[in-house]
């Protein structure tokens, strides 16, 4: 990977730490609401020891760095290295600058942004191809070891992470702490499929080589043909199937009912994509040759 491209990568994961320090700060803590993650453990220790929400996520990560570190690979730390240092220091950073400033004190504006604030960050830095560390550390590992769902272990450990908080934390705060964790879970969810989803397209048509044909020229994507009869009248013939982007989706209808306007066209949509053309460069086959483009 070129300097630049890490370069890049390494301040989208600086930013994602400063934007969760930011929800953490001007939106969770004044609110007093509950959150899941290491944030969620920091501020149950604050409640109970008085010990600083910043030192507390400092010291974990560390740990969480270490453990990693022993039972992840080398790999995994590097990636995971820029968080476990960064987000501390702009959790502890922000707090001096902000000295009790509150932007809002509606609970619910609290719940949305920090939710905004939390899931845009960790999608931010899960796609840059790093962790978020703390709390995401210990349900890959069990993963790797044990084969446990990262998501059954992430979601049973909030759960517990809330259950603690909702102890001193009243019952409407309680129920607003479990919104926002489904709130930046799902934020989450759609920010990590942004871009990636495709549509899969499937054409029936008595003019199957003509629009195989326009499709590779115009378009420029890989078809599959599926052989395949007709229910009616039995007849022999192939389904044409390629993927395209969204984009791509609607010149691919019009080229296809331009040569066949009684086509019959299938589209659904996928959640990901990987192999030639999307996650890999194209190759071109040409008289037995590979030109790779």
């Amino acid at each position: 990977m070129k300097k630049t491209g890490i370069l890049f990568e390494v301040l989208i994961i600086l930013f994602g730490n400063f934007l969760y320090a930011a929800g953490v700060v001007f939106f969770i803590m004044p609110s007093k609401l509950i959150t899941g993650g290491t944030t969620g453990i920091a501020i149950c220790i604050n409640q109970y020891f008085g010990l600083p929400v910043s030192y507390f996520v400092f010291g974990f990560n560390v740990i969480m760095f270490i453990l990693g570190l022993f039972l992840m690979g080398k790999k995994f730390a590097l990636t995971t290295l820029v968080s476990t240092f960064c987000y501390p220091f702009a959790l502890e950073l922000l707090q001096k600058v902000a000295g009790g400033y509150v932007v809002t004190e509606d609970i619910f504006l609290c719940v949305l942004f920090g939710g905004i604030c939390i899931g845009t960050s960790i999608a931010l830095v899960i796609r840059a191809g790093a962790s978020t560390g703390g709390m995401d550390i210990p349900p890959l590992i069990l993963y790797k070891y044990f084969r446990i769902p990262v998501s059954v272990s992430l979601y049973i450990a909030d759960c517990g992470i809330l259950a603690l908080q909702a102890v001193f934390s009243d019952r409407e705060k309680s129920l607003y702490g479990i919104v926002l964790v489904l709130a930046y879970t799902v934020i989450i969810d759609k920010l990590l499929m942004l871009g990636t989803n495709k549509m899969q397209v499937k054409v029936v048509s008595s003019r199957i080589a003509d629009i195989k044909d326009v499709i590779i020229s115009e378009i420029d994507r890989g078809v599959t043909l599926l052989h395949g009869q007709t229910g009616y009248l039995e007849e022999e013939m192939d389904v044409l199937l390629s993927v395209v982007s969204n984009r791509e989706l609607s010149k691919v209808e019009r080229l296809v009912h331009g040569i066949d306007k009684d086509a019959f066209v299938i589209i659904n949509r996928v959640s990901e994509v990987k192999g030639r053309g999307f996650s890999e460069g194209k190759r071109y086959l040409k008289r037995g040759k590979i030109k790779r483009g």
